[in-house]
């Protein structure tokens, strides 16, 4: 058992969210950690260092309905170049976004210009209200970097959507191009990256990296 205060339980629970947040995120639903309820490691020879998670997380556009659910996040022995194994099971319904998700697809699809924003949140924390749907996909997009790019010793977290420009696609797919600012914990360093989001209300988002 660890001490829920201890950065390692944190560090796995970051990585776990972030790997929830992609893959059950979208622009009607933001997941957040309200609690980590409990952690343990176990250390696998010859393989890594496996931690098994209680975690309790919350919709941030619904903030009375939370749901709970279990991970493992296995990190492999000497690997630098791979993602962390995680594997996440949520317990109950999460709050259905489908008319939501609709709703924002049919704006964009109808836009005449290309829509493009930069610094979101703002330097009060604001966000406009017709930009959220376009930042919880910025945290979809998040979520997938910090599963991927995430060790032991790493903690990261979206500070702030820099730019995002909504490219124009031939198929039914939304593609929006994004530079997120992310925040690593433990070095502090402040890392941009390029990452462009492809989404469609039933097929959910796909996420590239560059």
């Amino acid at each position: 058992e660890l001490p829920l205060s201890h950065f390692s339980a944190a560090r796995a629970a970051a990585v776990a969210v972030g790997y929830l947040r992609y893959l059950r995120g979208g622009p009607g639903r933001g997941l957040e950690l309200r609690e980590l309820r409990r952690a343990r490691r176990q250390d696998i020879d010859g393989v890594g260092h496996k931690y098994y998670l209680e975690l309790e997380l919350e919709d941030v556009l619904d903030k009375d309905r939370t749901v709970n659910c279990t991970a493992e996040v296995l990190y492999r022995l000497g690997s630098k170049t791979s993602a962390p194994d995680v594997q996440v099971t949520v317990q109950g319904e999460l709050r259905s976004t489908e008319e939501a998700e609709q709703e924002f697809y049919n704006r964009i699809r109808s836009l005449e210009k290309e829509l493009v924003a930069e610094n979101i949140p703002d330097s009060h924390g604001n966000v406009p209200p017709e930009l959220e749907p376009i930042h919880l996909l910025a945290w979809v997009a998040s979520g997938y970097l910090i599963w991927q790019n995430s060790t032991e010793n790493t903690k990261f977290h979206l500070a702030q959507v820099k730019h995002v420009k909504q490219v124009k696609r031939s198929d039914e797919d939304l593609q929006f191009d994004y530079v997120l600012l992310l925040h690593e914990m433990v070095s502090q360093e402040v890392l941009p990256w390029e990452v462009t989001v492809l989404w469609h209300p039933q097929r959910g988002a796909r996420v590239s990296q560059s």
